[in-house]
């Protein structure tokens, strides 16, 4: 990833306490004060993919919506099962299946947003995973917090306490423009400015959120954002489907950075983010997965094929998402949308040795004549044998290491029929 576009042959990656010492032509190493050697003769090692948009925890909720646009999914199924499911257990399992899922397929960093960040945050630790977990900043009360005061309380005090933590990052998560008081964006300003902390929100995803805030407002989503002092370089605008030129414009010129969600945009029927024309304007353009509700994978590599393939289709421009392009997206650009690419995100020397190795001597891959477009459009997550987050191997030869797949799986069906309990409840009301 830096420098852009460049593929190092027969090279290997040294990595010392966790972080990348160097990276050297392998001709010229010596084992002579290695402590392991770890030869993948056949593979490409890539920094490791950032999911920058995640609810890790509806995992649980795969497959339980289809055929439905935005609206409709979030009112007639997600909200209503989630007020009835949602606890700390719930959370707990989805998470942990999230992460299993994202680890396999060469993930080392994701941000959640999702209830009892609290309960992300430390399965993601446990888990060995690199997370940016979303702070809530509700105002409708909900199990973890009555009101405002409690939502903002609560989260000062879980962004306290993984200050110092090497892996677990925090930020300001709300929902959307149309979810929160003028007083609610007000404190959350003063907040983000005092801590310099970012701020996730889902933002002009739909034609709906438009007609929304606009009647609420009397202006519109991004609008009511500049005007609470939030459009800056510490916000992260997720999906965009519904960018306008001079929005694209706005959110350039402020240095915010938008999260792609292409897969999950689709299938909620809202649309193709402007992709092309954000990046152009200089907008720093990553990827997320969303919700596997709302998408039914974790796949980034895919999430980036499907960028790179509607990027060239939309714009008739074939070099419009290069595959290079579509790879930094899924890395360095979301190490930089979560203020994380001095640490991760490329391989160079001092960041942590956050890698993703695929082989590529598959049928499905050879021959590759060239490294970027076989990993994006070829190899996909399937060629991914191994993951490391600060040098610790969490998936070896393609099984995981700190999970218990067997018994995570187990633990995932359990919850299969009381999903069904609740969806047959919800359609007889």
């Amino acid at each position: 990833m830096e420098p852009s576009g460049q593929v190092l042959e027969h090279h290997t990656v040294l990595v010392r306490g966790g972080r990348v010492d160097s990276v050297v032509p392998s001709a010229r190493l010596g084992n002579g004060d290695a402590v392991e050697v770890v030869n993948r003769a056949e593979h490409v090692l890539i920094p490791g993919l950032v999911n920058a948009h995640t609810h890790a925890a509806m995992s649980l909720l795969r497959n339980i919506a289809a055929d439905l646009d935005l609206d409709n999914w979030l009112r007639k199924r997600i909200w209503p099962i989630e007020a009835r499911l949602v606890d700390e257990q719930f959370v707990t399992d989805g998470t942990e299946l999230a992460i299993a899922e994202m680890l396999l397929g060469g993930t080392t960093c994701f941000a959640d947003m999702y209830y009892y960040p609290e309960v992300a945050a430390r399965v993601a630790a446990r888990s060995g995973i690199r997370a940016c977990i979303g702070l809530p900043v509700l105002e409708q009360p909900t199990a973890w917090a009555r009101d405002l005061d409690e939502y903002l309380a609560r989260s000062l005090d879980l962004r306290d306490e993984y200050r110092a933590d090497p892996l677990i990052e925090t930020l300001f998560s709300i929902h959307s423009p149309a979810s929160t008081s003028d007083t609610g964006l007000a404190r959350l300003r003063t907040l983000a400015d005092q801590l310099q902390a970012s701020v996730m929100i889902h933002l002009l995803e739909s034609p709906s959120e438009r007609h929304r805030v606009q009647r609420k407002f009397a202006m519109g989503p991004l609008e009511r954002l500049q005007t609470a002092g939030l459009v800056t370089d510490l916000l992260i605008a997720v999906h965009c489907v519904q960018a306008s030129a001079a929005e694209i414009e706005t959110l350039a010129a402020a240095g915010s950075s938008v999260v792609h969600c292409p897969a999950s945009n689709l299938r909620l029927a809202s649309g193709i983010a402007p992709v092309t024309e954000m990046r152009l304007a200089g907008i720093n353009v990553a990827l997320g997965s969303d919700g596997a509700a709302s998408n039914d994978s974790l796949d980034l590599l895919g999430e980036a094929r499907l960028a790179a393939l509607l990027a060239t289709g939309i714009s008739g421009n074939a070099a419009a998402l290069t595959p290079h392009a579509a790879l930094e997206m899924a890395t360095l650009a979301g190490a930089r949308a979560l203020g994380l690419a001095e640490r991760t995100g490329s391989l160079l020397p001092g960041k942590w040795a956050d890698i993703a190795c695929l082989k590529l001597s598959g049928p499905q891959v050879v021959p590759h004549h060239d490294v970027a477009t076989a990993v994006i459009h070829s190899a996909g997550r399937a060629a991914v044998t191994d993951t490391w987050v600060a040098g610790r191997p969490l998936v070896t030869g393609g099984r995981l290491t700190r999970i218990d797949a067997v018994e995570l799986i187990s633990r995932a069906r359990r919850w299969h029929p009381t999903i069904l309990a609740t969806l047959d409840t919800i359609a007889g009301q």
